[in-house]
Order: C-alpha cells, then sequence, then structure tokens
C-alpha cells in the first residue's frame, strides 16, 4: 500500500475527506465499472456500478462530483508502462489526488458481501438484494474498507455503517465541463470568490447541510414528487415566520452530526491517548447533539407540509431517548460541548460521574492540585518581578505565561533570565520556564491516567449505544435536510424568487441571472423564455457583449434551482424535468492536452451528440467559430439538424446569421435576438451601440456588428472599409436562394397550431368559458397567419 496522510486528526471542516476505490471489468466485461466510496466525515458508504464507453465520462463525472482525497485502484490497472486507459484518464483529470495502488487480491467481491452483512445497519440491509450480483461494486467494498481499516488504523464497529446503492436515474447529470462553465461550486474568475450557484444559495449553519447543498446542485433530482415536496417546505417557512426563525435557531447550535458518527462507529486497533480523548471528546458531543432532539421537535410540532411532518415523526423515536439516558447514566448531566480548548480538556476530565471510579477520582484531585499549584506560581512570579502575568493555555503549548505591556515598561526587550522560549506579538509576550514545563508534565501524566480510566467506561457504554445508533444517522439526515431547505427559504427572503411549477413547458417570465444579481449593485434585466415540445429550439443571435452566453447560463442555473426544491429568480416559472443539462460555452485553448480551439470544441460537441436525449436540456454557444467561417456554419448546420432530430431543449447561441434560415425548414426552430440600440456620438461624429440585454423575437437586424467593434477600435479607416466590402459580397453568396416558400409557410403555420393544441390538451387547467375563448383566439391567429401567407404569394405570382 502507498503512503497515505488519511487519518481523521488531520481532516479538517472543509478539506475532501472522500476515499473511492475503482475497479474496472476484464475481457468481455471491459467498461463495465464498479466503484465505492466513503467520506471520512460521514459513516455511510455509496456503492455504484454502471456501464462506461471509452471516455469513461461517467467515471469521470462522478469522481468530480465525489471530489475525493484519495482514489484507490487495483496495481495491475496502474502498471508502468502497461497501465489501463482507465487509469490514465483519471490521473490526467485528478492531478492534485492521491493515488493509491493495492494488490488485485482485496478486490474479492466475496469479501464486500461479507463487509455488508457484518457492518451494514439492519434498517438498510435491504441494499443486499441490490447488490448481490453486482460485482465489481462488491469488490471495490472490499478493497476500499481494507484500506481504510489500515490507514485509520480502526475497525467499524458490527452493524454501525449505512451502505446504499446508488444508481445514475435517479439525478440528473450534469458534467464537470458544464458544471465549470456554469460556475456551480468555483467562480472562474476567482477561485476564492462566492459568486457561484453554491454562493448564491449557501446560508447552511451546519456542515452537513453545506455538503447536502453541494451535492445536489451537482446532482439536481429529477423526481417531481420529491421536488414539489421540497417546495411546500420552503413555502411553509417562507410563509411561517416562527417556524423560519425557531428552526434556524436550533439547527445552528448542531455540531457536523455526521463527521460524530463516523468517529463514534470506529474501533480502534490501540488503546491510544488520542483515541481516548477523542472518545470522550465525541461521547460529550454526542450528549449535545442529542439534547437538542427535543426542542427541534418543538419547533416542527406546529408544520403541515408531508415531509417537515415526517422529519417530525423521525424524531419521535424513542431510541433518542434510550440513548441519552444510557450516556447520563454515566456522563455528569453539566458536561456539555463548550468552545474553547481548556474548556474543554476540563469538560473531559469530569464527564464521568464521581461514582463511577473512585480512583477516577483520585486522579481528577491530583490533576486539580497541579492546576491550581501553575496558577499560584505564576501569581508569584507576577509579584516577583512586578510584571502583568497570567495563566493561558493552548493545545500544543499547555500551560505558559502571557504578558501584555506597552512598549515603554520594556525598552530592551528584557526579561528575566528564568523565562525561556519567549515570543512576542505586537505588545504581548509569551513565555514559559523550567519549572512550569515540568509541572506541565506532570499535568500531561494525570490526564493521560483520567483519561485511560475514562475511556474504558466510555467503551463499555458506547458497545451499548451501537444497537440503537440507527437513530442518529435518520437524524444526521434530517438536520443537513432542514438546514438546506431553510437555507433555500432564507436566499428567497433576500430576493423576488418565486416557486417553479413542473409541466412539458420550459416557460420563465421575466427570469434574470441568479449570480450576477448578487455582483451587480443594479438587478439584472429580466427576459422572458417559452420552449415547448413544437418550438423546442431557439436560435439566439446579437452583437458582442448583448447577453447571449449570460442568458444561456441563467436559463440552466434557474433549471438546476427549480430541480433541487429551490424558489427561482422569476416572476413565474415553468419547468420540463431535465435527465442531463449540457453546455459547450468556453472557447480557450487546452495547453494541457494540446488542444485547439476548434479542436476542443468539436471534442465537448461530440460529448453532447453521443449522450443528449429527448429529456436534455442543451446550451450551446458560438459553436464552430475556432475555423474558418464556411466551414463552421456547416458544421453548426449539422449538429442543429442532429439535434433537431432529438425532443431536447436547445438554445444556440451564434454569430453565424445564416443559420437562422434553417427555421424554413424545420418549424420547431425560433429565432430570438438580443436588441441593442445605436446612440449618435456628437464629439466623435460617430454611432456607439447601446446594450439593452433584452430579448425579442426574430433575428437580429444588426449587421457586420463585428466591423462596428473593429470600427470603433484602433484599426485603420481603410481597412475597416475594405472589410465591410468584401463582407458584403460574401454574405450576398450565402444567403442566394435560401428564401422560403408558400408552402412551407404554410406547413409551418399548421405546425404551430397542432403544437398549441396538444399542449393545451395536455396541460390546460381552464375552465370551459376560458378554453372556449383561448381556442377562439388560437383559430383566429391560425387564419391570419394562413392569409398573410396568401397575400405573399400573390405578389410573388404578380
Amino acid at each position: 500500500m502507498g503512503h497515505s496522510a488519511t487519518s481523521s486528526s488531520v481532516v479538517s471542516a472543509h478539506s475532501p475527506s472522500v476515499i473511492v476505490a475503482v475497479v474496472e471489468g476484464r475481457g468481455l466485461a471491459r467498461g463495465e465499472i464498479g466503484m465505492a466510496s466513503i467520506d471520512l466525515k460521514c459513516p455511510q458508504i455509496i456503492l455504484s456500478q454502471f456501464a462506461d464507453n471509452t471516455t469513461y465520462t461517467k467515471v469521470i463525472t462522478k469522481l468530480k462530483i465525489l471530489s475525493p482525497l484519495e482514489i484507490i485502484m487495483s496495481n495491475t490497472a496502474c502498471v508502468v508502462g502497461n497501465s489501463t486507459k482507465l487509469f490514465t484518464l483519471i490521473t490526467e483529470n485528478f492531478k492534485n489526488v492521491n493515488f493509491t495502488t493495492i494488490q488485485r487480491k482485496y478486490f474479492n467481491e466475496t469479501k464486500g458481501l461479507e463487509c455488508i452483512e457484518q457492518l451494514c445497519i439492519a434498517e438498510f440491509s435491504t441494499v443486499l438484494l441490490e447488490v448481490q450480483s453486482k460485482y465489481y461494486c462488491l469488490a471495490a467494498l472490499a478493497a476500499l474498507l481494507k484500506y481504510v481499516e489500515f490507514v485509520q488504523n480502526s475497525v467499524y464497529a458490527p452493524k454501525s455503517l449505512k451502505i446504499c446503492f446508488q444508481g445514475s436515474e435517479q439525478t440528473a447529470m450534469i458534467d464537470s465541463a458544464s458544471a465549470q462553465n456554469l460556475e456551480l461550486l468555483i467562480n472562474n474568475q476567482d477561485s476564492r470568490s462566492n459568486h457561484t450557484l453554491f454562493g448564491v444559495l449557501n446560508y447552511t449553519k451546519t456542515p452537513g447541510g453545506s455538503r447536502r447543498l453541494r451535492s445536489n446542485i451537482l446532482e439536481p433530482l429529477v423526481d417531481i414528487e420529491t421536488i414539489n415536496m421540497r417546495l411546500d417546505c420552503v413555502q411553509e417557512l417562507l410563509q411561517d415566520e416562527e417556524l423560519f426563525f425557531g428552526l434556524q435557531s436550533v439547527i445552528s447550535r448542531f455540531l457536523d452530526t455526521e463527521q460524530l458518527l463516523s468517529v463514534l462507529v470506529q474501533i480502534p486497533k490501540q488503546d491510544t491517548v488520542n483515541a481516548a480523548e477523542s472518545k470522550i471528546t465525541n461521547l460529550i458531543y454526542l450528549k449535545h447533539t442529542l439534547e437538542l432532539v427535543d426542542p427541534l421537535k418543538i419547533s416542527l410540532k406546529n408544520c403541515t407540509t408531508p415531509l417537515l411532518r415526517a422529519y417530525y415523526g423521525s424524531l419521535e423515536d424513542m431510541r433518542f431517548g434510550i440513548i441519552l439516558e444510557k450516556i447520563k447514566t454515566v456522563i455528569n448531566d453539566d458536561a456539555r460541548y463548550m468552545k474553547g480548548c481548556l474548556n474543554m480538556r476540563t469538560q473531559k476530565c469530569y464527564a464521568v460521574r464521581s461514582n463511577i471510579n473512585e480512583f477516577l477520582d483520585i486522579a481528577r484531585r491530583t490533576y486539580t492540585e497541579i492546576v491550581d499549584d501553575i496558577a499560584g506560581m505564576i501569581s508569584q512570579l507576577a509579584e516577583k518581578y512586578n510584571l502583568p502575568l497570567r495563566t493561558s493555555f493552548s493545545s500544543a503549548r499547555g500551560f505558559f505565561i502571557q504578558m501584555t505591556t506597552d512598549y515603554t515598561a520594556l525598552p530592551s526587550d528584557q526579561l528575566p533570565s528564568e523565562f525561556i522560549k519567549i515570543s512576542k506579538v505586537k505588545n504581548s509576550y509569551s513565555f514559559t520556564s523550567t519549572d512550569l514545563i515540568k509541572m506541565n508534565e506532570r499535568c500531561q501524566e494525570s490526564l493521560r491516567e483520567i483519561y485511560h480510566m475514562t475511556y474504558m467506561v466510555v467503551c463499555k457504554l458506547l458497545s451499548e449505544i451501537y444497537e440503537h445508533i440507527h437513530c442518529l444517522y435518520k437524524l444526521a439526515d434530517t438536520v443537513s435536510m432542514l438546514d438546506m431547505l431553510l437555507s433555500f427559504a432564507h436566499a428567497c427572503t433576500l430576493s423576488d424568487y418565486v416557486r417553479p411549477e413542473f409541466t412539458d413547458t420550459l416557460a420563465i417570465k421575466q427570469g434574470w441571472h441568479p449570480i450576477l444579481e448578487k455582483i451587480s449593485v443594479e438587478k439584472p434585466v429580466a427576459n422572458n423564455t417559452y420552449i415547448t415540445e413544437g418550438s423546442n429550439f431557439l436560435i439566439i443571435t446579437g452583437p458582442n457583449m448583448s447577453g447571449k452566453s449570460t442568458y444561456l447560463k441563467q436559463i440552466a442555473l434557474c433549471q438546476i434551482m427549480a430541480q433541487i426544491g429551490s424558489y427561482v429568480p422569476a416572476e413565474y416559472s415553468s419547468f420540463r424535468i431535465a435527465e442531463q443539462i449540457f453546455t459547450r460555452i468556453s472557447t480557450d485553448d487546452d495547453i494541457e492536452t494540446n488542444s485547439s480551439t476548434f479542436m476542443k470544441e468539436m471534442k465537448e460537441i461530440a460529448y453532447i451528440l453521443h449522450n443528449a436525449n429527448g429529456k436534455s436540456l442543451i446550451l450551446i454557444d458560438e459553436l464552430g467559430r475556432g475555423t474558418n467561417t464556411e466551414e463552421g456554419i456547416g458544421i453548426c448546420y449539422a449538429v442543429c439538424e442532429y439535434l433537431l432530430s432529438l425532443k431536447a431543449f436547445t438554445l444556440f447561441a451564434t454569430h453565424f446569421l445564416e443559420l437562422c434560415h434553417i427555421d424554413v425548414l424545420y418549424p420547431n426552430v425560433e429565432n430570438m435576438h438580443f436588441e441593442v440600440e445605436h446612440v449618435k456620438n456628437i464629439a466623435r461624429n460617430k454611432e456607439a451601440i447601446f446594450y439593452t440585454y433584452k430579448l425579442s423575437k426574430g433575428l437580429t437586424e444588426e449587421k457586420n456588428y463585428g466591423l462596428k467593434a473593429a470600427e470603433v477600435s484602433s484599426l485603420p479607416p481603410s481597412i475597416v472599409l475594405d472589410a465591410k466590402e468584401i463582407s458584403t459580397q460574401i454574405t450576398g453568396q450565402i444567403l442566394q436562394n435560401q428564401s422560403s416558400t408558400p408552402e412551407m409557410e404554410r406547413q409551418r403555420a399548421v405546425y404551430h397550431l397542432a403544437a398549441r393544441l396538444v399542449q393545451t390538451a395536455r396541460n390546460s387547467q381552464l375552465d370551459p368559458d376560458s378554453l372556449r375563448m383561448y381556442l377562439r383566439n388560437l383559430k383566429k391567429k391560425y387564419e391570419e397567419d394562413l392569409s398573410r401567407v396568401e397575400q405573399v404569394s400573390e405578389k410573388t405570382e404578380e
């Protein structure tokens, strides 16, 4: 096994903490992937098995979502000079992740099945039925647990883990490139900035809630019933202030429940002082957590929505009371979680009741006497040298002496010679003495004795608690979900978000970009969006900087917000569930993989074409601009025709105005454009473009806006003039013979009427009179369209 630094002591609250084992089938099963992952902050193992293609896009996407600290693979897949394609791709995409190879024999599916039988909590044991024939994820599980046992130097207690199988069909897929393009978690300009979708929605109070929000943004739900249950909760939280603030107050007092569970269910192989201290600390944390169950129940008592009622019901579990009673028979009532390392040290020393062990009481008295002696010695030193000395403590140094004084008191920075290890920060001095070091050592010896005796009592208590531990998993799930829902409600209170509906139509009235709203001083310009199965392909045109890319991202962000159960930035919104969200936005060269802008475009568009289906949302921005105009138009046209064969909702932003004429052949294509206004610059005697950022129907009437941008730059006027003449000639040739015929226009009118009638039949909730009036208006519009076509036809014949 390779070197790793994955022990629980080095995992901070915000650092990666997931270990993943990956294995691929061999021979005819090549491409069948098994994965097992465990978060060191949460004792839950997630298994997955799926078939992937030769690009291994599903594996890469899944690993990006997990954001692992370490990846484990078989040594046979990572042989130098003969490594598998999967290993090569993973190492290329995860350069900053630790890789560990272990022998193939540890990837043993039989051992994996035994691990589930031994370690899985009875309430989650149905996972056995799901995975008993999924040999590769079972093999990955066996290797993962063996490795974690080696790294953590501990094993998991029997029947203490939550093990679940996750299929990819439960959530929408967002590939890692799209997650980056949309700035879901990381801002592309500044990785430290919180101007991301996560930053917009993250008002969580607990680490578990924050982790849940992150995973939901990367993997939105696809089940409408579950989404609507979440939306009902957010609506009730917004309407009931007492419920909102009461819940928020209680939730904010919870610690990291999942990480607490993770430590509790591990049994160290060796009884070290650190292991003992950790267990005692976490038992105090557990007592603190269980004492919050009743306040949480009180906050939820009057809620009405089914999901909140279900969480209230889960808190009625008798096992919370059983565990707390067991703890209170051993742990003092006033032992509690406190901030500050010295405060927590005191709590740990006196955690166990005095009647449990008489030798423990003797050790405590010894410890108290030493602490009192330290305080007395420092007081004597203060009197002896007439200095304002005080006792301080840190977990690294133990007790030490601190002194705050002005600069005039010690002009030469001299202190008495018996003070050693002197450090100074501004006007504060820290130091110790030989006698104090010896007393600290005595103090530590006394503590070790206290911790050892307390640890024996705690271990016995924990062994009795394990059989009831399932309720703590339910509590962790409840707290993280409530925290996320409160976060959604909080985000709504800061902006005019609206509850989304779910139909077969993507309709947004006056929607705006949620991240842009956070950045801008003024509220962003709002726009309407309307996409149906009968009109599922929007071609968007407009000058550079008119708002095309921002608009595309806005649609995707609103879709994701709706599918995770959040309100969205709009006056009204309706969405069709997207099973996949694809974007092709970035146009930068990739130096690391030696890809030009054009080659990178082709790879990204190929990925979309291979994986998209009728339930996808596809956003493509300026495809084909990495090559010459003729080839770029040809590629765009071919890609559009392929996507038009699907029922996917597609938004296609382009500068190729020639592409807009595809609506002649395909009635489900709609042309949209961003308006601009021309403002006369009197000083320079030139026209300037004013961007309105408003989206309107039809293709843009702006011609040669690239030339206009060149004109206001420092290019010589003669070059701009030549460019205009050449552009006019080329455009005339390309547009020749692209006009539509009257018959095509008639077919288009019939198609739009049929699409509206089908949509009305599916979704209409109008009363009979309103429906009759709507159909009359639809008929009138159809007759007007036909009449206009006939007039154009007659003029053409003349």
